[in-house]
């Protein structure tokens, strides 16, 4: 063997090796601490991964649904579930790709979590909940809604996404990185240093919270947690997103919709002209504003949120 391609193949190897190492060391202090172990809850086997799910309180069925993100869960929803569950049955998922649910190797579509809307509600709520979902998980959750006009019985977006980031479609550029992604120990080094703690950190502030004195290190601290369950496989579900597969066109499914309720952010930046192009579709559907609140309303507003969220449930 030339003996400056076996020195290459030798420092290749190394380098990889180093990278691994890092890789382990990295899912090592990101749960450390185990903060999500101690959230119970129950599974649901669907045909693609097992689906952790929680049931909280006794009435109407909600279902709540959080962002679309690999570092988003569940424990979104904490702080408002005592409010909903003292009136309602409260059902919070973690959706595929997403928290203690499986992370599958598959391409991850607006329709595959369709299909799981479709599934869960009819196989485990089992009624006709109504459902609350937040940011990049409103556009499958209203395709949900569109195709199965029976299935909820209102839809209430907070902060949806801007219907023409929706439009965009896989490139060449995006599916080179996708590639990349699902790699897998350079894949799970990207996919590491895309969701360092410090990017987490600077999420919050910039993002999810309007006011960063309110901000908890123990929400960090969990984002980062979960985006590390599973040692990496949360980046099938990034570059799927990065791919825009997760995307789909919503405008023609708002028009004629009744059961629609969008809640922005008036703090968020370009919130009340995303909601505006939605009406422009729809005249019909109802509004509603929080101030002093960014993306994630539910942890930086939760009581004013959980007042809003039960006055179109009425």
């Amino acid at each position: 063997m030339n003996k400056k391609l076996k020195h290459f193949l030798v420092l290749s190897s190394a380098s990889l090796a180093g990278v691994h190492a890092i890789n382990k060391l990295i899912q090592y202090t990101a749960s450390m601490k185990n903060l999500t172990s101690s959230y119970s809850g129950n599974y649901y086997k669907w045909r693609y991964g097992n689906i952790f799910y929680t049931k909280q309180g006794k009435g109407e069925p909600i279902l709540l649904i959080h962002d679309l993100n690999p570092s988003s869960s569940s424990y979104e929803w904490t702080r408002i579930i005592k409010k909903l569950e003292k009136t309602n049955t409260v059902y919070t998922i973690d959706l595929l790709g997403c928290g203690h649910s499986d992370k599958p190797e598959i391409i991850y579509s607006n329709y595959l979590f369709v299909q799981l809307l479709t599934d869960f509600t009819n196989e485990v709520i089992k009624a006709q909940p109504c459902v609350v979902a937040s940011g990049t998980s409103g556009s499958f959750t209203i395709m949900c809604g569109k195709m199965h006009e029976n299935l909820f019985k209102k839809i209430i977006v907070i902060n949806p996404e801007n219907l023409k980031s929706l439009t965009a479609s896989p490139n060449t550029q995006s599916e080179l990185l996708k590639r990349l992604f699902d790699c897998p120990i350079i894949g799970t080094f990207m996919y590491n240093i895309w969701f360092h703690k410090r990017h987490i950190d600077e999420t919050f502030e910039n993002k999810y919270y309007n006011n960063r004195a309110l901000i908890s290190s123990k929400f960090e601290d969990i984002y980062y947690e979960s985006a590390h369950l599973g040692n990496g496989k949360g980046r099938f579900l990034l570059s799927s997103i990065l791919e825009h597969y997760t995307n789909i066109s919503i405008a023609h499914a708002l028009k004629d919709m009744n059961n629609l309720y969008l809640i922005g952010s008036r703090d968020y930046p370009n919130s009340v002209q995303m909601i505006n192009d939605y009406l422009l579709h729809n005249s019909e559907i109802e509004t509603a504003y929080l101030s002093n609140a960014a993306y994630l309303p539910q942890l930086e507003v939760p009581d004013k949120l959980a007042e809003l969220i039960l006055m179109f449930l009425d």
